[in-house]
């Protein structure tokens, strides 16, 4: 079976290895830039070609060699190749955190009799997964809460903070307005809101603030209270929110000496580098999920808990093994024929079929990617 890996970045590489693992898989992986792909020459059973993803067309002429395709490029990418994929009949998994609404391509994923699981990450994708299991085995669902957070293992000054996937994305985190479910209402509040300290074993007291990861939950989920908070080291969220008010991350050019630039540009060029995870350098990621509601006249509270690590024997950064991985087992779900249902699909509808959730959870444990469940009543 041929697999189009699209992007060969801190997520697409490990990715990539890790399906060419599989014998039956043919992966071949695509890049703009050649030093994405160098890390690939010692393995025999990975190929690589230099391509521009950006390029519509390209894109949907590549993915017609393909049985299926996994889509790792960056979010402000991530729409348009998604469709393109789709325009070429193949099944795909998408990781990317595209501002767009995925729903806006069903209608087409259907046309073209193409199964397409969107955001299938850690968050959103395993978050969603879980929530969806959770949902469909209580009568009501009341409330689900998601805490998640990737995080550098030694904080520095003065942010406190690497980048465990796309800089461009995680400044999506800051300024992307929040959106979240409170008493049946759909509310929009300021990313970085409402900030609250929670205590976590092992990691500390991490600042958890409003952030648009509840996406296609909000559509998906009948209940009533439905947040999503992004986890990071005590103090980032006030320096994040200066930069952003002062204009710091303002997409909008301005003119200087004659030029104009837009400061989201320059921000980039100053604040990446220092933000850059170094290849041996270790991170965590963190996540706690509450699912509550009624399953039989009584009130339940499902918990899934991850404290994931760098893997030090095979160098791969624990925010890659979180959301590569659950996009690998989703490609494996599809390939073996679990998972069928055509059109867009969000995480959560995985959630809903037992066998899938017990399929991906298995292959993620195997990799070392563990969650943990309990079950308790809450009366």
């Amino acid at each position: 079976m041929k697999i189009a890996v699209l992007g060969a970045g801190l997520v697409g590489a490990p990715m990539a290895f890790d399906l060419a693992k599989n014998e039956e898989f043919a992966v071949t992986v695509f890049d703009k830039n050649p030093a994405n792909l160098e890390k690939f020459i010692s393995n025999q059973n990975i190929n690589t070609v230099i391509k521009d993803l950006s390029d519509s067309a390209n894109v949907t002429r590549l993915a017609a060699e393909f049985d299926i395709v996994l889509s790792a490029v960056p979010g402000f990418m991530g729409f348009n190749t998604l469709k393109a994929i789709i325009e070429a009949g193949k099944p795909v998994i998408d990781i990317s955190f595209f501002p767009e609404d995925l729903f806006d391509l069903n209608e087409l994923a259907i046309k073209k009799d193409v199964v397409a699981i969107a955001d299938i990450g850690v968050a959103p994708g395993m978050s969603n997964i879980l929530i969806g299991h959770a949902h469909s085995q209580l009568d009501e669902t009341t409330r689900a809460v998601i805490y998640v957070g990737g995080l550098p293992k030694i904080r520095e000054w003065p942010y406190e903070y690497k980048a465990v996937f796309s800089p461009a994305d995680v400044i999506e985190e800051y300024t992307r307005p929040a959106r979240y479910i409170e008493k049946g209402q759909l509310i929009t509040r300021p990313a970085l809101s409402d900030p609250e300290l929670i205590d976590f074993p092992g990691i500390g007291t991490l600042e958890a603030f409003n952030s648009d990861g509840l996406r296609s939950l909000a559509k998906t989920i009948t209940c009533p209270n439905m947040i999503e908070k992004t986890l990071r080291y005590k103090g980032h969220i006030e320096i994040m929110a200066i930069l952003r008010e002062t204009g710091f991350f303002d997409k909008e050019p301005i003119e200087i000496n004659g030029f104009r630039i837009s400061p989201l540009e320059v921000t980039s060029k100053i604040l990446f580098p220092k933000w850059k995870l170094g290849e041996n350098e270790e991170d965590v990621t963190i996540m706690k999920v509450f699912v509550e509601g009624i399953k039989e006249g009584r009130a339940l509270r499902y918990t899934y808990y991850l404290l994931d690590n760098y893997d030090v024997e095979t160098r791969v950064h624990s925010m890659a093994r979180t959301t590569g991985y659950t996009a690998t087992m989703a490609l494996r779900m599809v390939a073996q024929g679990l998972y069928t249902r055509k059109g867009i699909s969000a995480p959560e509808f995985i959630g809903q079929e037992k066998k899938c959730v017990n399929f991906i959870l298995k292959g993620l444990a195997k990799r070392g990617v563990v969650y943990k469940e309990t079950i308790e009543n809450i009366d």
